[in-house]
């Protein structure tokens, strides 16, 4: 049986469902593990299935390890005829690890099915090409849309040349982010563990010189144990100094600098954590991805208005109640 107990038999399953999304379901399921620990990677999973049965699967676990191919073939199982699925097209390059597609080859797969196609320049199609000049036959764009929301960041990264963006502050049942003329703690344990899951899960944290100054943030994720992400400080009026080492300090201008900067420290997904000022500047340029909102029990009745939103599709806002 493969790691995690998981074991699947077609006899087992209704003939009506599509068997290659429930396999496909399986390699999104496994390559979720990864997320926060193979960046800039992308989140990988892969199953082998033979005879109608899972004989071997794997994810990519952390940056610079296995990639999940290599994983799941790597386990002695024997996949000799046997199908393969992978969320993303295997790869055809020499980089960390070995090409993926020339150990597929090497392992006498007969059938790859995909979910999405690679953008980045150094796969962008020759891995698809490698399997089918070896004889293979290739299925691809199963599950195209959930493959691309579980490896958003990836793709907005690729093909967008700028990190995924999430904004994310905690307000008021009422709307308001502080109290007049002082601090006050707005989320719940609950919502505050979550919080630092959530920055586990992602490779950069940005506030504004006003918020470091107030606060002193540590930023870190010290209720959730997981990597920790780049902290990163917009100083556009040059008001700091002797930051600690580790962070990053900024002096562009603009959203978009500032953006591009992050990019090219291949930074490859930002939460917002500022105040209201780095907020709106987010929200009034539009180049964000999500919003999190962290609502308190508890009403200020007066204070620093939480920002306003506009038009936004439901599936890009979370808002998380007490």
């Amino acid at each position: 049986m493969p790691a995690g107990g998981f074991f699947v038999s077609l006899q087992s399953e209704t003939m009506d469902m599509d068997i290659d999304e429930l396999y496909m379901r399986r390699c999104l399921q496994l390559a979720a593990n990864g997320l926060g620990r193979v960046r800039p990677n992308p989140l990988v999973g892969c199953v082998v299935v033979k005879d109608g049965e899972i004989v071997s699967e794997g994810y990519h676990q952390e940056y610079g390890h296995n990639h999940a191919e290599r994983n799941a073939l790597l386990r002695g199982a024997d996949a000799v005829g046997a199908s393969l699925y992978v969320n993303l097209e295997p790869c055809s390059h020499q980089g960390k690890t070995p090409p993926c597609a020339d150990l597929i080859v090497e392992k006498g797969i007969r059938k790859v099915v995909c979910c999405n196609d690679d953008p980045n320049p150094l796969v962008a199609g020759n891995g698809f090409r490698k399997l089918e000049a070896a004889g293979i036959e290739v299925v691809r764009h199963v599950l195209e849309e959930e493959g691309r929301t579980l490896n958003r960041r990836f793709f907005t990264f690729m093909e967008q040349r700028r990190p995924y963006v999430i904004l994310k502050w905690a307000e008021s049942r009422d709307g308001f982010m502080a109290p007049d003329g002082g601090r006050y703690w707005l989320s719940t344990p609950r919502q505050n563990r979550l919080n630092h899951r959530w920055r586990t899960e992602e490779a950069a944290i940005l506030v504004g010189s006003e918020t470091y100054l107030k606060d002193l943030p540590s930023l870190t994720p010290r209720h959730y144990l997981g990597p920790q992400p780049q902290p990163v400080v917009l100083d556009r009026r040059g008001r700091l100094s002797d930051l600690p080492s580790h962070w990053l300090h900024l002096h562009t201008p603009t959203v978009e600098e500032t953006l591009h900067t992050l990019y090219e420290a291949k930074l490859q997904s930002v939460i917002v954590e500022g105040g209201r000022t780095i907020l709106d500047a987010f929200i009034a340029s539009g180049l964000y991805d999500e919003v999190r909102i962290l609502r308190s029990p508890q009403a200020l009745a007066s204070g620093l208005r939480a920002p306003a939103l506009p038009p936004i599709n439901t599936n890009r806002l979370t808002i998380i109640e007490p």
